[in-house]
């Protein structure tokens, strides 16, 4: 009998119990693309440059059918631009571009994150200890809100970050976790449609320009604004992504902690390298396991059929630790990236593609700034680390240090 399982099996049981360990398993043991059933569909799994641009190809595969119902009522949202498709998807995310991909709104959110970072530390200093998973996504929540014209009073930011982890924690399971990420996101979404229906009827007048004011004010394909409960899910999307960049954060701090020749080296104040270093942190370390989308006509990749409605699995852990790719995927090595520029569809931890054109995240310039920025605060905070649990499991997803960082900080 074959050690292998049936392709005809269905896997979902299986990927809630491996988690990022689930696909790559596959991929090593009967290669690709490969065909397994996910949620009672068929589905084919692919990695690799070539795949990327397959799947980020409208004619081959599209997303918006394919999100399940639990990551729309946690992660993204009803009605939200991760469910649209041609045209209606052109130009609810031209909007997300114009705000998240110009030089200066992306300048102007980095030095509000920074700024926030600064007005943290003196407070850090006072605690016997804090955990920068949890202070990270407040300084985020806080200069966001700033960013985008919400207004936020200073009680009301650590519960608006516990909501925007929230949603982000509790996408991928069918535990406590997600009932968590459910409740945060009715209970959020109910507030930025009042924020939005504020705006519109003249209470509340926010910067020119700023995310609060272009989202409010959006019209879409069909030339209508977008329904209030809509546009207030499109702010959390902007808000709710920003304050995701914790997991990174949380994941800089891990590895300085652990290579203190890096953080010696990130002191320079070498802009090359602290580039080169934010690149492999984003490569090595795990975010989201896969993207997922629906043939919307009998397809085929490499000679693997796929049928109309099947799933088409890109796999992202598996492809950015992918030894034909990387060489030594499982060694943190930032100087991979100062030998040779980053290739667009070989690097992908927020999906692939053309922002533009396709599904591919629009705040990946966003991220990368933000954590340029805040890996160089990070490297030169004076702190300390107790013993604590720093294990990463692969099991969870999205995976974190497990003790979410706890560190006293000694100093400024």
């Amino acid at each position: 009998m074959s050690s292998n399982p049936s392709p005809l099996a269905d896997r979902t049981a299986a990927l809630l119990l491996k988690g990022y360990a689930w696909l790559p398993g596959l991929v090593r043991r009967r290669g690709h693309p490969l065909s397994t059933r996910l949620m009672g569909r068929p589905a084919v799994a692919v990695r690799g440059p070539e795949a990327v641009r397959f799947v980020y190809d409208e004619r081959h595969v599209v997303r918006g059918p394919a999100l399940p119902e639990p990551v729309l009522s946690t992660l993204f949202g009803k009605g939200a631009v991760h469910t649209l498709d041609g045209e209606a998807h052109r130009v609810r995310k031209a909007m997300f571009l114009s705000l998240l991909t110009d030089p200066g709104q992306v300048a102007d959110l980095t030095e509000q994150v920074a700024d926030a970072w600064e007005r943290a530390v003196p407070e850090w200093a006072e605690r016997e200890e804090i955990v920068l998973f949890d202070e990270a996504a407040v300084v985020l929540t806080r200069a966001v809100c700033r960013w985008a014209g919400v207004p936020l009073e200073e009680a009301d930011a650590r519960p608006l970050s516990r909501d925007l982890v929230a949603m982000v924690d509790g996408f991928a399971t069918a535990g406590p976790r997600h009932w968590r990420a459910r409740r945060a996101r009715s209970r959020r979404e109910f507030w930025a449609a009042g924020v939005v229906e504020e705006v519109r009827d003249g209470a509340l007048a926010p910067p020119e320009g700023s995310a609060l004011d272009v989202i409010a004010r959006h019209r879409d394909a069909d030339g209508l604004l977008l329904e209030p409960r809509v546009a207030g899910v499109e702010l959390l999307n902007v808000l709710r992504p920003t304050v995701a960049v914790t997991w990174f954060v949380s994941f800089a701090g891990h590895l300085l902690h652990h290579r203190p020749d890096v953080r010696d080296r990130l002191w320079a104040d070498d802009a090359a390298y602290l580039a080169a270093f934010v690149h492999e942190l984003r490569r090595f370390y795990p975010f989201a396991p896969f993207v997922g989308g629906r043939a919307p006509a009998d397809v085929s990749f490499r000679g693997e059929e796929i049928p109309e409605g099947g799933m088409v699995l890109l796999d992202l852990f598996g492809q950015n630790h992918d030894e034909e790719l990387w060489g030594d995927p499982y060694v943190f090595r930032p100087e991979r990236f100062l030998r040779r520029p980053v290739e667009r569809d070989e690097l992908v931890p927020q999906g692939g593609g053309d922002p533009a054109r396709g599904h591919r995240c629009p705040g990946e310039a966003v991220t990368i700034a933000l954590l340029e920025a805040l890996t160089l605060r990070l490297a030169r905070l004076e702190h300390e680390v107790p013993e604590q649990d720093l294990r990463i499991s692969l099991h969870r997803v999205p995976a974190r240090p497990r003790s979410g960082l706890r560190i006293t900080v000694t100093g400024k």
